[in-house]
């Protein structure tokens, strides 16, 4: 599974690798976490970056308090819950590294997994607005200044699609966030879902590479750099 990422890039680092501008205050987050409201870029507007929260909300759900943080991208196009996000509400979820748990003999031990060059990336991701059956229907979810509407009433949520493991995340865990290749960021937004299962297939192991962390991590509380500085192994 993906339960906790990084997004270490300046604002300019990300503008400029996505080509979209940020409409919301925006500073390096080196430990995402399921709750927190993050950048994604959606199939509505790929000009720019919209707050959402991680952690898809049901549109049955009574209130916008727990959501589905991970999607199976074996399943995505039949669960209920995302088979019309599949169809029809894609987005991208920028990060340059995520974390994952290992069993060892004193514990779980933290490691993140990133490109050797800390290079962003894009994970496939769904999103969908959720509404409390009380708010107006046929509202945009825009204001005129591009900003999002997250409101009690209105809450944008997101999960990330994740897809079988590559041999550098494999002895970590056995499902991984599915990465999509440059050349497939623009197709996974705007293609067809047909065409789009393949594009979901576990990212090449070449140039990623794993290694341990802090289990300062551990905790959602702790945000600094020192969390993706490596740690003595053994």
């Amino acid at each position: 599974m993906c339960g906790r990422y990084t997004l270490s890039a300046t604002p300019a680092e990300l503008e400029s690798r996505f080509q979209a501008e940020l409409t919301d205050e925006f500073s390096p987050k080196y430990n995402c976490a399921p709750g927190q409201h993050l950048p994604v870029i959606t199939n509505q507007d790929s000009s720019i970056f919209q707050q959402s929260k991680w952690g898809l909300i049901a549109p049955w759900a009574d209130s916008p308090t727990d959501g589905v943080i991970n999607a199976r991208a074996e399943t995505v196009d039949r669960k209920p819950l995302f088979e019309d996000a599949y169809t029809a509400r894609r987005c991208i979820v920028p990060a340059d590294g995520f974390y994952e748990w290992a069993e060892t003999e004193t514990g779980k031990q933290p490691y993140r997994v990133a490109f050797e060059d800390n290079r962003l990336f894009a994970m496939a991701g769904l999103y969908r607005t959720w509404e409390s059956s009380h708010t107006q229907t046929g509202l945009g979810d825009f204001t005129s200044d591009k900003k999002v509407d997250n409101s009690p009433d209105r809450v944008h949520s997101f999960t990330i699609i994740t897809t079988e493991p590559n041999q550098t995340v494999s002895p970590l865990h056995h499902r991984m966030a599915a990465v999509l290749q440059p050349e497939h960021e623009s197709m996974w937004l705007d293609g067809t879902s047909e065409d789009l299962k393949d594009i979901l297939n576990p990212h090449p192991s070449r140039d990623w590479h794993a290694y341990p962390v802090s289990d300062r991590v551990n905790s959602p509380a702790n945000d600094d750099p020192e969390l993706i500085t490596p740690e003595p192994s053994g």
